[in-house]
């Protein structure tokens, strides 16, 4: 096996789609803390180092522990555990040396409370939310805490306390990714259900309660969404930009009732991938200008 390949499936492993999400989330938060402005780009830089090794191993070890399952789904069964293209007990040492590693960084370089959220983060969803989704279509609730703590730890790295603005866009993290992450499972709940995952989409297979879920978290975000505006977090720029992305992303979530099917989750999909971005650069815009 030429070593290009060997790094190429190490890299697969650290899932670098769901780490760039996560350091961006991770500066955003660390951004808005500091008021806008970049205080030390090395203390960013030496954030985004730590959070990227948590963040890596916890993916690794995911990889790990679900290797079973990504054996049996269309859509993973040829990630490199599956295929043994490394051995298991590679990827064990690494994912454990990666969030250690990370963990123990941002502890020296950044500050306690920055460390145990990423700690908090990487439990959450090794240890509790990776199990869950073999035993309760609850999993995707449980799954969205560590997904929206990366931008509470950038908060906490540029203040070294968290406050209500930190858990203002928590909230926002924590409600979008339930329509995101639904969308997904409609998506795919056949291969979910061939890997014996408890995806709501294949617990409760008629969907209506999939859509009711969709269309309860989205009306929800189209209200939190708009909080940081009557707490002087941004103004009206921001504000009306959140309720437009807001009616935006819930009009998609309606194209999927009326027609539920690939397409219309797809576009949902689509949607949560754009919404997210521009409303936190909706938020910029407004306290930097």
């Amino acid at each position: 096996m030429k070593n290009t390949n060997v790094i190429h499936y190490y890299l697969e492993l650290c899932k670098p789609r769901i780490l760039t999400l996560v350091l961006l989330t991770t500066a955003f938060g660390f951004f808005l803390a500091a008021g806008g402005k970049i205080p030390s780009l090395l203390a960013l830089f030496e954030l985004m180092i730590g959070v990227a090794c948590v963040c890596s191993g916890s993916a690794v070890l995911n990889h790990y522990l679900e290797r079973d399952i990504d054996a049996k789904m269309e859509r993973t069964r040829n990630r490199p555990l599956p295929l043994k293209l490394i051995p298991a007990n590679h990827a064990l040492l690494l994912g454990v040396y990666l969030v250690l590693l990370g963990v123990l960084f941002l502890w020296w370089r950044i500050n306690l409370l920055t460390s145990f959220l990423s700690l908090l983060t990487s439990f959450l969803y090794i240890l509790v939310y990776t199990p869950m989704k073999r035993i309760s279509w609850i999993n995707t609730t449980i799954g969205a805490i560590p997904g929206a703590l990366p931008i509470v730890g950038g908060w906490a790295a540029a203040r070294g306390e968290l406050s209500i603005e930190a858990w203002i866009l928590f909230a926002i993290m924590f409600i979008w990714q339930h329509p995101h992450f639904y969308s997904i499972a409609w998506m795919y709940k056949e291969d979910y259900a061939r890997g014996g995952l408890k995806m709501l989409p294949v617990v409760h297979p008629d969907g209506r309660s999939t859509l009711i879920q969709i269309i309860g978290f989205l009306a929800l975000l189209l209200f939190i969404s708009t909080i940081p505006s009557y707490i002087g977090m941004s103004g009206k720029v921001y504000w009306w930009g959140a309720w437009i992305l807001g009616f935006f992303f819930l009009q998609k979530g309606f194209e999927l009732v009326f027609n539920p099917c690939h397409f219309a989750a797809r576009n949902l999909l689509k949607a949560s991938v754009l919404y997210l971005p521009l409303l936190f650069a909706l938020m910029i815009v407004d306290i930097t200008f």
